[in-house]
């Protein structure tokens, strides 16, 4: 499938610079659309999402200044380059400060727009490039539910893969939200007894008085309201998978009982004396420290020695950091189909905030965040906006938290250090690009360099003079 075109949208009010544009860049891979109209351009901004823009700083209604807030607002992501037959260095300031990556004054040659606009094409093309090999590496870092292409959660693959056709008992850890339950059903889907049933169990949430009846079944008139015979979880899981949620939440006189399960294979509901015969596999699953539990008399040891002949450990996302983009990737997809809502995925400075986010809630939490972010963007592409206060609170931007805020002569510096790399070094052309004359462009270096205890070589100054 050849790769989608990149999108570059002009909005000038004189049609003369728009064929100027769009003759210059014409070329393959490349869709330029045009606009005379601010409004107009504004509207094909949200439907078409372009990737670069060139914007006219006067224009008539509504100022592109004004419509570069609204852009850089929409998507972070798009590059906007503010193009100007009157140049200043304010407004270039300005515009820098308001999101423009680059500041063009008019009249510039077909040969200088197709440098400017260039590096920008080829970004655009690698970020292109790089969602479909996301696209690709995610098909094949998918496994049983799960996706991962660290090693951590690789070798949690293997060794599922290695158990699963033998194991007859299992121990699942790790922290709330590490996918404990997505594991037990990948054992079961790759053990033998596929076939039949996985039950599940919610040890936490099943009341400490009704314990047994729910696991082991009772018969008519064993208590107050029995007044039908009713099989257990363990009984009904007979041929199959038995999941135990939260084996920790598990208390003491019920521990023993499930220890006699697991060693005989067999049970009795409650009010019967009959014995009764089950081939059972049994997954348990804990986000407590079994051990320290041991030691606080809180947890059998002989069942957790039983219960961990095969024990299975999850990473925190936090230790695999790598499979954030991955994960993100994946759930977004999943939202998409499930809110019938397309998403092109994050912004860039989205993409930061996550990869500085701690995760305590793991790979839920994330879940989370993306389905509430999905629901509440307005676009195709979550922006820090529609993300939790809570997590931006927690992992503020670089800008935000540890840098101060540019000084005017900052900014101008690093638009003429922009400029003058484009232009090879050349001062006399990068001066007549930026609109200012030699002198003031010699007059910020060396303020610049002065600032930083450094000098500028007076031959590259008089080699510049000479052009």
């Amino acid at each position: 499938m050849p790769d989608s075109p990149i999108k570059l949208l002009a909005i000038d009010d004189e049609p003369e610079s728009l064929e100027f544009i769009q003759d210059a860049l014409t070329e393959p891979g490349l869709e330029v659309l045009t606009s005379t109209d601010p409004e107009e351009g504004w509207r094909i901004v949200r439907r078409s999402h372009p990737e670069i823009v060139l914007l006219d700083l006067r224009m008539p209604k509504v100022s592109g200044m004004e419509l570069l807030e609204r852009i850089v607002d929409f998507d972070p992501a798009i590059d906007v380059i503010l193009v100007t037959g009157d140049y200043s260095t304010e407004s270039a300031v300005a515009a820098i400060q308001k999101g423009a990556c680059d500041y063009l004054t008019k009249p510039f040659s077909p040969k200088v727009l197709r440098q400017r606009v260039g590096s920008l094409l080829a970004d655009a093309r690698k970020r292109h490039r790089t969602v479909e090999l996301e696209g690709e590496l995610l098909e094949t870092s998918r496994f049983e539910g799960m996706v991962g292409r660290s090693p951590l959660m690789l070798e949690v693959f293997a060794r599922i893969r290695r158990v699963a056709p033998h194991y007859r008992i299992a121990l699942v850890t790790g922290a709330t939200g590490t996918g404990k339950e997505l594991v037990a059903n990948a054992l079961h889907k790759l053990s033998p007894v596929a076939a039949n049933r996985l039950v599940v169990c919610n040890c936490s949430a099943v009341a400490e008085t009704l314990f047994e009846s729910e696991l082991f079944g009772y018969v008519r008139g064993a208590f107050t309201g029995a007044t039908q015979d009713r099989i257990g979880l363990v009984e009904y899981a007979n041929g199959g998978t038995l999941f135990l949620d939260e084996i920790g939440d598990m208390p003491l006189p019920m521990q023993s009982k499930l220890l006699r399960v697991l060693q005989n294979h067999e049970l009795q509901r409650v009010g019967s004396p009959e014995v009764r015969r089950v081939d059972i596999r049994v997954v348990a699953a804990t986000n407590r420290d079994l051990r320290a539990m041991i030691a606080e008399k809180q947890f059998r040891e002989d069942l957790y020695f039983r219960l961990s002949m095969v024990e299975i450990k999850l990473p925190r996302l936090a230790d695999r950091k790598e499979d954030l983009p991955l994960l993100v990737q994946h759930f977004l997809a999943r939202f998409a189909q499930e809110y019938n809502k397309p998403f092109r995925g994050l912004t860039r400075r989205a993409q930061a905030l996550l990869s500085r986010y701690s995760w305590p809630g793991n790979v839920r939490e994330l879940e989370n965040v993306l389905g509430n972010a999905c629901m509440m963007a307005e676009g195709d592409a979550i922006d820090v906006r529609d993300l939790p206060e809570a997590l931006r609170q927690e992992a503020p931007l670089k800008e935000d938290a540890e840098e101060t805020p540019l000084t005017l002569e900052e900014v101008e510096y690093r638009h003429v250090r922009r400029v003058l790399d484009w232009m090879g070094g050349n001062k006399v052309h990068a001066a007549r690009a930026l609109g200012i004359s030699r002198a003031t462009l010699y007059s910020i270096l060396r303020e610049k360099a002065t600032g930083q205890d450094e000098a500028v070589p007076e031959a590259e100054a008089d080699s510049a003079k000479l052009g």
